[in-house]
């Protein structure tokens, strides 16, 4: 599972990559002791010189800490979904807009009140450059797409997924100068107070996007793909009007503008709105499941027994895809099936070579006439006539 660990060293938030390893801060000295009005242990400061504190006890201090923040019955916003797993895990859902400050408000009110030990937030590793990515950022990213990137993209994923990929870049850049903000915005404001919470781990939930484009391209038969083709060219514009006044920009804030260019793009096929949505539906479930497992506490010796409890995760994603992270909730989740990306067929692989011979074609033609006719043009110059004239005369002489 793709994450980031964020670990709790004193007076130090830096979030670090995982196989980094947490020390937690000598402070006092602790012993865990089980309340009798909740599940979760309650750690005891203990007296003594804080500078024999153990590791154990550093870690219970920090958890007391924690727990002292955690609201039993938190003040949540409406767009939070609460979901239980079977062993009493709880996971919050906040469904956002990317293009919302109300979103990025509720991400942060969520994560306070609830102090969880996960936050699993829609991205992958290809996309992990978002939650430093700003205004300008995204700007000058969309307005540098030269064809050495593009080439690069389509060398990568393909022609399909390196075309829909640069797509998405520049549509969203189109976006973030409309409403004068960048995508993401809830996933930076999640990574920065997940930074904040003790022991609190930031899991990367997304399906890799190389994967969903390749999986997406390869439910398509050939003249399906030849349309979508033909569709990216000439998508329209997500924002239908201009914007006048902060109402409207903030009108566009509230829909997932995103989500919405996706549906317009995925509307005449139902294969892609499976392998795009659906699927990647599947998968956030699981990851959000992976994530909900019960923790268990260190000891001061193996002599001790193991404690366990459950274990409090916030998922921050797309309102889109809250629906069916609920419907998955429950069922039993094939999480292989949607990670193969099926070979090519035969007709697949004729009809790419077909293309690209038909691309050479034109191309060379087009070269060859324009020659032509730019050979035509420089020849009926006077200039180049009177040059001509001179040396027909010279080679007679």
């Amino acid at each position: 599972m793709p994450l980031l660990r964020l670990p709790t060293r004193a007076g130090s938030h830096r979030p670090a990559m995982d196989g980094e390893e947490q020390q937690p801060p000598h402070e006092a000295n602790v012993e865990p002791v089980v309340s009798s009005e909740a599940s979760e242990p309650v750690p005891r400061v203990l007296s003594g010189d804080p500078q024999n504190l153990s590791d154990v006890d550093a870690f219970n201090l920090l958890l007391e800490m924690k727990l002292k923040r955690r609201r039993q019955q938190p003040n949540l916003p409406r767009t939070v979904t609460q979901l239980v797993a079977e062993d009493g895990s709880r996971v919050y859902v906040v469904g956002t807009a990317h293009f919302s400050d109300d979103s990025k408000r509720d991400v942060v009110k969520t994560i306070r009140e609830v102090q969880p030990d996960v936050v699993v937030v829609e991205l992958c590793q290809y996309r992990v450059s978002m939650l430093k990515m700003d205004e300008s950022t995204l700007l000058r990213e969309a307005q540098e797409l030269s064809l050495e990137k593009l080439q690069q993209a389509v060398r990568q994923n393909g022609l399909m997924s390196g075309l829909m990929q640069m797509l998405l870049l520049k549509v969203s850049a189109h976006i973030t100068e409309q409403l004068g903000m960048a995508p993401g915005g809830e996933f930076r404001e999640a990574f920065k107070e997940a930074s904040k919470v003790p022991f609190c781990k930031f899991h990367l939930g997304d399906r890799p996007i190389p994967v969903t484009f390749k999986r997406a391209i390869a439910a398509l038969s050939f003249w399906q793909k030849v349309r979508l083709a033909w569709g990216l060219c000439f998508l329209s514009d997500p924002i239908s009007h201009p914007l006048h006044s902060k109402d409207d920009v903030e009108r566009c804030k509230q829909k997932d503008l995103l989500e919405q260019m996706m549906a317009e793009m995925i509307g005449e096929f139902p294969d892609l709105h499976r392998t795009i949505v659906s699927e990647r539906d599947v998968y956030l479930t699981y990851m959000l499941r992976q994530a909900a497992r019960r923790l268990e506490l260190p000891r001061a010796s193996d002599a001790e027994p193991r404690k366990c409890v459950p274990s409090v995760v916030v998922g921050v994603v797309g309102m889109g895809h809250v629906p069916g992270i609920e419907k998955n909730w429950s069922t039993d989740l094939n999480i292989q099936e949607i990670m193969t990306v099926p070979p090519p067929s035969i007709s697949g692989r004729v009809s790419r070579l077909a293309v690209k011979a038909a691309f050479f074609g034109l191309l060379g033609y087009s070269v060859y006439w324009m020659g032509r006719r730019t050979a035509s043009l420089v020849l009926s110059l006077p200039a180049t006539q009177y040059c001509l004239q001179r040396v027909t005369e010279a080679r007679h002489k």
